[in-house]
């Protein structure tokens, strides 16, 4: 089943037009409040039992001060907890860059407006990848700030130790641009760039080839084995846990009917043990710390998604798989709280794919500069 990009449209958008992102139609992820609307966040019941915010987000009032025309809320997987952007309630956005290929979520909606031309600016929310993943998929830039850089107020979190809102655009300009209106001046990264083989290779080999001019740097393991093969189950049980401590008296109380997936997504989180959750939380300070000293103030380049977007038909231990392979890499950045940027580039078949870098805590303004002259300098 697909659906519209927008759960919401504004006729006319709200916003006078007025300041130095004039007239650039945002698109917001619905889990971001609109004073006088429900925030729906994909899901139905979620939607049904709650009332209309009655103050919009600051992030979305102070885009919208900087002249933004705001022309709707998108659509988004169930509670903003899976990846793909199949919503089993609502139906799946397209993905305009490879038709009949999943658009990646939860910021699917978003992705999906500003890739077939109906916004510039799409605001989403990335917690495991949720605006990194769609940006690839649908050959946009997209941006996952240094965590607790932008402000979070009026957004409803997921894990609010891995949030962070995010941006998606056509084209790297107005993400740069974007970038030196939210985040402060910092020290830029050093030169030293880190093309880590351990993580190069969760890529498959369409990938691998069309990144392969982009792989020049030090080819050094980021992380020991051990450090590598904890960083999916430390994410899912960290995530989780707080997933849990955010929605589970709502879902104990209201029994919503999840989708596939997003069910046992849920179940699992709620059935985590406190010792479990406890050595979970251990393990993220030391993979931070570990990512932190090989990053050392410079730059990790890695693919930002295995492959390009995987079909609609897909399922199963597929799509299990290719998820897997997916949040190993997305989670360096979330467990550190670092800076990402991904370019988007295409495969030998035309299919969107991305390339990522990630920086040090605060160096986003610098980082996507330096994304974006790379990008010119690979035409």
């Amino acid at each position: 089943m697909s659906a519209d990009a927008f759960a919401t449209r504004f006729d006319p958008p709200i916003g006078d037009g007025i300041g130095p992102l004039a007239s650039l139609r945002l698109a917001v992820k619905d889990n971001f409040d609109i004073a006088g609307h429900v925030t729906g966040a994909g899901n139905p019941e979620w939607a049904d039992t709650h009332n209309p915010a009655q103050d919009t987000a600051p992030l979305v009032s102070h885009l919208i001060k900087l002249g933004t025309h705001l022309v709707g809320k998108t659509q988004m997987d169930e509670l903003a907890y899976s990846l793909m952007g199949q919503n089993a309630r609502y139906g799946t956005p397209e993905n305009p860059a490879g038709p009949g290929r999943v658009p990646g979520g939860s910021s699917s909606g978003s992705a999906s407006a500003v890739a077939a031309g109906l916004a510039d600016i799409g605001l989403g929310t990335d917690t495991g990848g949720s605006v990194r993943i769609p940006a690839a998929f649908c050959g946009l830039w997209g941006w996952r700030p240094t965590h607790g850089l932008l402000d979070a107020r009026g957004l409803l979190p997921l894990a609010p130790s891995y949030d962070v809102p995010g941006f998606m655009t056509r084209d790297g300009a107005t993400l740069q641009h974007l970038a030196e209106l939210l985040a402060p001046e910092a020290a830029p990264p050093r030169g030293e760039q880190r093309v880590p083989a351990d993580m190069w290779d969760f890529a498959d080999a369409e990938t691998l080839s069309a990144l392969a001019p982009l792989r020049q740097g030090d080819p050094a393991p980021l992380l020991s084995l051990r450090l590598r093969e904890a960083l999916l189950p430390t994410f899912r049980v960290c995530q989780g846990a707080e997933v849990a401590q955010v929605f589970g008296a709502w879902i104990k109380e209201h029994e919503p009917a999840f989708g596939p997936g997003v069910r046992e997504r849920f179940a699992g989180a709620m059935a985590l043990a406190p010792q479990d959750i406890s050595a979970a939380q251990s393990m993220r300070a030391e993979i931070t710390g570990a990512i932190d000293a090989a990053l050392n103030g410079g730059i990790i380049r890695v693919p930002t998604a295995p492959g390009p977007a995987p079909l609609l038909t897909l399922d199963g231990q597929g799509m299990e798989d290719y998820r897997n392979r997916a949040l190993t890499l997305l989670c360096l950045s979330g467990h550190a709280g670092l800076p990402q940027v991904t370019i988007p580039l295409r495969s030998a078949t035309g299919l969107p794919i991305g390339l990522s870098l990630i920086g040090p805590r605060g160096s986003d303004a610098a980082l996507i500069a330096m994304a974006f002259d790379m990008a010119k300098s690979t035409r």
